[in-house]
């Protein structure tokens, strides 16, 4: 993700690119390398775009690489489906297919072996502690901890036990082995942390190789090292790991180590990223999966219709910095709709359709007038749409009793359908319940779109699509999934719905060469706002379409 930008000739970077500039510089690095390390228990979200194209824009910048790699080092929660939507997502996300996929589970003996490298060093010892005793002996913010009675093991006795450890020759919880650092630091994740844990797990990488697992906090900078990374990007929330980072680092006498830095991370107001309510969700079945458009899942984000561009420049003027700070939903909203609204075609689409009849217009024919694609932008050129005798038009385009102002059809009124003639409302048809079902009006030849018509004006202009080559539609408007009034969560942890966050409108009606769209294909449909053909549920004879967002904006970049 570049930020750099450009004022008085002046270049500004961000504090990340003023680093490695200078490692760069002093030679301490000879190649930019980063990583994105997701943990496959879930489905990414927008927050994890932040680091994506981070990573991979700061490779980019300095010409060095980046890798995907999965720290896959917690098999309770990981699944090979997480691990195939996250490959899906990041390709999707960056444009690069990623031909070598890295593992930290691949390094599983690597790590062993330099468990047991600290333990020969006499700076790692097995502990028989239960969790409550840990938790006793580990102090306070305010209190320094104390040591455990099995710190001073022997060295061949620690080697003893770690072996029998992976042996599985003992159960699960009943030892762990720790670093052996300082139990009175001020850093709690410096006082004696467990470095491996005996868990039987079944891997879905490794199978059931191991029976001992590396905990997070000493696996990943063997990992970075492993892998050659000069940089490895964190979140803020590593910012107190990193004396950890760095202690196992040198104790292992890496050549070279990588550095670790820490960016704040992304906060969207208003919706869920957090895992366990996104699972609660898709269990509950309030959603139809981790990729429900109403959800913040890269995924999500992509069935319903938003673009790497797009994600892109919300990333940029979020802005990479060191403090924490959120940014609005309305303004990834201001990037789709700035990234669509000269790259799609603007189509008609009618969702509360009426019948309308030109009653005057000659019975079964039906002519094919041009109409622009994008009027702010030529180079998506034209189409010819077909216009006939009867039409839809949206139903909120009549009324029997207008109130002032009402510029549309209402009877005795004459409005020009959109890319076509002057109509004239004579009169209009009714069900029993006083529901209108038909509007009929007249229309004037003299007035085709493009004629060069001056003899009068109309102050109203509809929509419409030609009743008998129209495709029917299902259009999902979608709302934020969270009641926005009374905040994301409730006192007890659950998630504040919102009741009318989809609605499903299933009698629309589409211009025919949306027959033609494929999945993720997207357009603006006029005055309705821009929507994308669902991936998982449009089919050629069915088609369903997402509203990606409407085309009013409350969001005013700065």
């Amino acid at each position: 993700m570049d930020n750099v930008s450009e004022k008085n000739g002046v270049v500004s970077k961000n504090f990340i690119e003023s680093i490695i500039e200078k490692d760069l510089d002093e030679g301490l690095y000879s190649e930019v390398v980063t990583r994105f390390p997701p943990e496959p228990n879930g489905y990414l979200h927008i927050g994890h775009a932040k680091s994506i194209l981070l990573n991979a824009g700061l490779a980019k910048k300095y010409g060095g690489k980046w890798n995907l790699r999965f720290d896959d080092t917690n098999p309770t929660k990981e699944r090979t489906e997480f691990v195939e939507s996250i490959i899906e997502d990041v390709e999707w996300l960056t444009g690069e297919k990623k031909e070598e996929i890295f593992y930290a589970s691949n390094y599983f003996q690597q790590m062993y072996e330099a468990a047991v490298k600290l333990i020969q060093k006499g700076k790692a010892f097995v502990c028989d502690l239960s969790p409550e005793e840990m938790r006793e002996y580990r102090g306070t913010l305010t209190e320094p901890g104390k040591n455990s009675p099995y710190r001073e093991r022997t060295i061949e006795e620690n080697l003893k036990l770690f072996e029998e450890m992976k042996e599985g020759k003992y159960p699960d919880g009943s030892k762990v082995l720790r670093a052996k650092i300082d139990m009175a630091s001020p850093n709690m994740n410096m006082r004696d942390p467990i470095i491996y844990r005996v868990a039987r797990m079944h891997h879905h990488n490794t199978g059931d190789k191991w029976c001992i697992y590396p905990m997070y906090d000493f696996a990943h900078p063997i990992e970075d090292a492993i892998e050659g990374v000069s940089h490895s990007i964190c979140t803020l929330e590593f910012e107190d790991h990193r004396p950890l980072y760095d202690w196992v680092l040198r104790e292992l006498e890496f050549e070279n180590p990588p550095k670790q830095i820490e960016f704040s991370k992304l906060y969207l107001t208003n919706v869920i990223t957090g895992k366990r309510y996104i699972k609660k969700l898709v269990e509950d079945k309030i959603v139809d999966g981790w990729d429900d458009p109403r959800l913040v899942s890269i995924a999500a984000l992509r069935r319903r219709g938003f673009t790497p561009d797009a994600i892109q420049l919300f990333m940029e003027l979020s802005g990479v910095s060191k403090s924490q700070a959120s940014s609005d939903y309305a303004m990834l909203e201001y990037c789709i709709r700035e990234d669509l609204k000269l790259k799609r075609s603007r189509m008609m689409a009618v969702l509360d359709p009426i019948k309308l009849v030109i009653t005057n217009y000659p019975e079964g024919q039906i002519e094919y007038l041009d109409v622009s694609n994008n009027q702010e932008n030529e180079e998506l050129g034209t189409r010819k749409i077909p216009f006939g005798r009867e039409l839809y038009i949206e139903r909120e385009d009549f009324m029997i009793e207008p109130p002032k102002k009402y510029f549309r059809l209402y009877p005795g009124n004459e409005v020009r359908l959109m890319n076509a003639y002057f109509v004239k409302c004579e009169e209009y048809i009714t069900d029993e319940n006083g529901k209108v079902t038909e509007v009929h009006c007249t229309y004037d030849p003299e007035t085709k779109c493009g004629s060069g018509f001056t003899g009068r004006k109309v102050k109203g202009t509809i929509h419409w699509v030609e009743a008998s080559t129209a495709k029917t539609a299902t259009v999902r408007l979608y709302e934020n999934i969270v009641d926005e009034e009374k905040g994301v969560y409730n006192e007890d942890g659950s998630v504040n719905l919102n009741p009318n966050s989809l609605q499903i409108l299933s009698n629309c009606y589409v211009e025919p060469e949306l027959a033609n769209a494929k999945a993720y294909d997207s357009f603006q449909f006029v005055r309705q706002g821009y929507f994308c053909v669902d991936a998982k549920d449009s089919v050629t004879d069915s088609l369903v379409f997402n509203r990606i967002v409407s085309l009013k904006s409350s969001y005013k970049p700065v």
